[in-house]
């Protein structure tokens, strides 16, 4: 069984190879037998000897990743630096004062200089390959712009894709959010709250819809995460949990996922994830939003119908007129996602303008044209983990810390004091109760609240509750102190929730993370817990045999 890799770890230019190797090595795989004419040809390609590329072959088959095809490096760990600090303050100041200048200076001439200011300090002056190691972790493009100009590094760097035009199924599928024009209301109270984000995705080829995921919650690297688990997971479990009767055949790992240039596309984790699963990342020229066009018609498309929807703020001012989106709002969040569920199938069902075909047609024959078939994650648990938020912790005695919170499981009682190095951490925003540990030997671990009787909660609801000690002039040292503060907040904004509109919308919030982070739970979770039992149904005494009773005065 090969192990996984920590892709956060992996050096820039051993993954640049190991990605090139995916998009050679995945046309190989599509056929049960490639001959030998396409193996030299690969071998080419890629540069390796038959016997590496059988081995990359076999590696691959078994996890049909890009993470499988790295190098497997003997000795110190990347990333590692094994200079003494002093030598590693005199590299770093030359590299920033010296080499990453106008004068282009050799690495040859770098190394005089760092040989100089070593004398001078009576520090060891470090070889070559050490100088070439630390050049190599320079972002290309950063020392491209310091030692050749800005439109050097732009015109070497920036990505000109052109005019995009898919020919067949997830060849190409474009993401894009949008503020969505009506107003929903809470499910308590049916008072208004406010208008919701949606996250939108379209195959190019077909114009199929291929996932989206609706929101409180302002666009951030989560909302993207979750539309791409839904634009790629098969969509008959999600359209069943919103009990919607059709047929929604937009599924797999695209080819390439197309979007702008918004903080939330260009995190690290997004851009490991996509190419773990030879999804290559294309983002949008800026300043050119014409690139992105298919998914704006889309969201003008569905915009459309929205209006139509009561509590609709339109498009603008003037086109609301005297309309008093307030006053009429009607839907919860639950029950928009359910209608734009419905409203999809309907579109994938009408002839499309530019296609002269429902786009459901148009779904087929771009499947046809297809040169292999569409790619399924090998392990739906990895998947759903990989486009999760992560971070990096020491495993303490007291267990691992995040967020000001702390978790526990056993298993951490024998890496404590013994693993010396940080290991990662995923965690779901929507519900902090349990995180995802990748430990020593590779595996991912669920840990709980050290706590086991703490609540769950949101990552906005902790950090208001933060804000709100730190506001008192409070360290935030004392875990008791958060949840002593988030419960007596959550009973604040359960009283008052008939009462304001701004608190009975921290409610619907909160529950609607709580709500969805239950449904989309990893396969992966503790095996063996308890199963939560609901309250008791109410008793009907008037089918209870009542006896008559002696009255005394």
């Amino acid at each position: 069984m090969v192990r996984e890799v920590d892709k956060s770890t992996v050096d820039a230019a051993a993954w640049k190879e190991a990605v090139a190797r995916e998009a050679v090595i995945r046309k190989l795989t599509s056929t049960d037998r490639p001959g030998r004419s396409d193996v030299l040809r690969a071998c080419r390609e890629l540069g390796l000897r038959r016997t590496r590329l059988y081995e990359l072959l076999k590696a691959y088959r078994e996890r049909p990743v890009t993470s499988s095809l790295l190098n497997r490096v003997r000795g110190t760990r990347p990333g590692v630096r094994r200079l003494p600090q002093d030598a590693e303050a005199v590299v770093a100041e030359a590299l920033q004062g010296f080499y990453e200048t106008r004068q282009k200076p050799s690495v040859s001439e770098l190394q005089r200089e760092v040989g100089r200011l070593c004398r001078v300090r009576g520090v060891t002056a470090p070889g070559w390959h050490a100088l070439r190691a630390r050049i190599n972790a320079i972002d290309p493009a950063e020392l491209t712009k310091a030692r050749d100009g800005a439109k050097a590094a732009r015109d070497r760097f920036r990505a000109v894709p052109g005019e995009y035009v898919a020919e067949s199924a997830y060849e190409v599928v474009q993401i894009d959010h949008t503020l969505v024009d009506v107003i929903v209301v809470d499910r308590a109270s049916r008072q208004p709250l406010q208008r919701p984000w949606l996250t939108l995705a379209i195959d190019v080829a077909s114009r199929m819809v291929a996932g989206f995921y609706l929101t409180l919650e302002p666009p951030s690297t989560t909302s993207v995460a979750l539309a791409i688990q839904n634009l790629v997971l098969p969509k008959h479990a999600y359209l069943a949990r919103l009990g919607v009767e059709g047929e929604w055949s937009a599924a797999g790992l695209p080819d390439a996922i197309h979007v702008d240039n918004g903080k939330d596309f260009c995190s690290r984790a997004l851009q490991r994830g996509a190419e773990e699963y030879g999804i290559a990342l294309i983002h949008r020229p800026v300043a050119t939003p014409h690139y992105g066009g298919h998914i704006e018609r889309l969201i003008g498309t569905m915009m459309g119908a929205v209006h139509l929807l009561p509590g609709t703020t339109f498009s603008d001012i003037e086109a609301r007129g005297d309309y008093d989106s307030l006053a009429n709002s009607a839907m919860t969040l639950d029950e928009l996602e359910r209608w734009l569920a419905l409203e999809i199938l309907r579109y994938h069902a009408v002839r499309h303008g530019s296609l002269g075909i429902p786009p459901s047609a148009a779904w087929g024959e771009a499947v046809a044209r297809r040169a292999s078939p569409l790619r399924q994650p090998y392990d739906l648990e990895a998947f759903t983990r990989d486009f999760l938020p992560s971070v990096e912790r020491i495993v303490r005695r007291s267990g691992v810390h995040l967020n000001g919170l702390r978790y526990w499981d056993d298993v951490l009682s024998v890496w404590a004091g013994r693993v010396d190095r940080p290991l990662r951490v995923a965690y779901d925003p929507r519900d902090l109760s349990k995180v995802f540990l990748r430990g020593p030997d590779d595996d991912w671990r669920p840990l709980r609240f050290a706590n086991i009787c703490r609540p769950p909660i949101t990552l906005w609801e902790l950090r208001r509750a933060q804000a709100t000690l730190k506001e008192r002039g409070l360290k935030l040292v004392d875990e008791q102190l958060v949840f002593d503060t988030i419960e007596r907040q959550r009973a604040l904004v359960e009283e008052a929730s008939r009462r304001t509109k701004e608190v009975r919308r921290l409610l619907e919030r909160r529950e609607r993370a709580l709500d969805g982070a239950a449904s989309c739970a990893l396969p992966g979770a503790l095996e063996g817990e308890a199963t939560s039992i609901g309250d008791d149904p109410p008793i009907d005494f008037s089918k209870i045999e009542l006896f008559p009773v002696e009255e005394w005065s």
